[in-house]
């Protein structure tokens, strides 16, 4: 009998730039203290049967990673919030958790992915946000470079249809683009390239670091 579960992770303060390849160790180690006994892979090499979903970029924050895992025992998914996070450290948390139906993983679902981008208050100064972001969308096409990760070629893409949602509101001192982008396997946009695009047409002088994204949703596939 298979027990398959997705639980739904938090990422905050200083672990944003923990890695993936660390993450997945990380919840390895976890199962293990807690005595959760995750079910492996069969063959030579066998290894455990967890995975994140659409992993995260290094540096960014999150209210919803999905962990997909396939455990040899019968568990209550209430249950398994609490016995992970006694084990886990600061910065990483576990905020639920529930079976996950055989057949399609949750990876292959994927759709969508929302994002909340904040830029600090130095930057927020220089430009009227609110207008930028209507007059962005406007636009016919969006333009970037994108690199191709297996060739190292660059090509320029139209991103227009990537994105599906973008609004602005002040928050504080600060300026949040709250956006959401096409995700998965058939079509995928990176934050990092919206925000290069946004950058461009804005014309403010803007570091990367300077700007930080979290994600808040995963949608999925009806």
């Amino acid at each position: 009998m298979r027990n398959m579960y997705i639980a739904v992770i938090e990422k905050r303060g200083y672990m944003k730039y923990i890695s993936h390849l660390d993450m997945v160790r990380l919840f390895r180690n976890v199962f293990k203290i807690t005595g959760i006994k995750l079910a492996y892979s069969r063959g030579f090499n066998p290894h455990p049967k967890l995975s994140f979903a659409l992993p995260l970029p290094l540096g960014y924050g999150s209210s919803c990673e999905a962990l997909e895992f396939e455990v040899n025992c019968e568990i209550a998914p209430a249950e398994i919030p609490g016995k992970l996070n006694a084990a886990l450290i600061d910065g990483v948390r576990v905020i639920s958790c529930e079976k996950s139906e055989a057949g399609k993983s949750f990876a292959s679902r994927v759709a969508a992915a929302s994002y909340e981008i904040c830029f600090p208050a130095p930057l927020a100064a220089l430009t009227d946000f609110e207008k930028a972001a209507g007059k962005f969308m406007k636009l016919e096409t969006i333009t970037v470079e994108k690199k191709n990760k297996k060739t190292g070629e660059k090509k320029e893409v139209d991103i227009k249809k990537m994105i599906k949602e973008l609004s602005c509101k002040k928050v504080d001192d600060n300026i949040v683009l709250y956006t959401t982008l096409d995700a998965g396997s058939v079509s995928n946009l990176s934050p990092d390239l919206l925000i290069s695009a946004f950058i461009s047409f804005t014309g403010i002088e803007a570091e990367r670091e300077q700007i930080e994204v979290k994600r808040t949703e995963i949608i999925l596939c009806d």
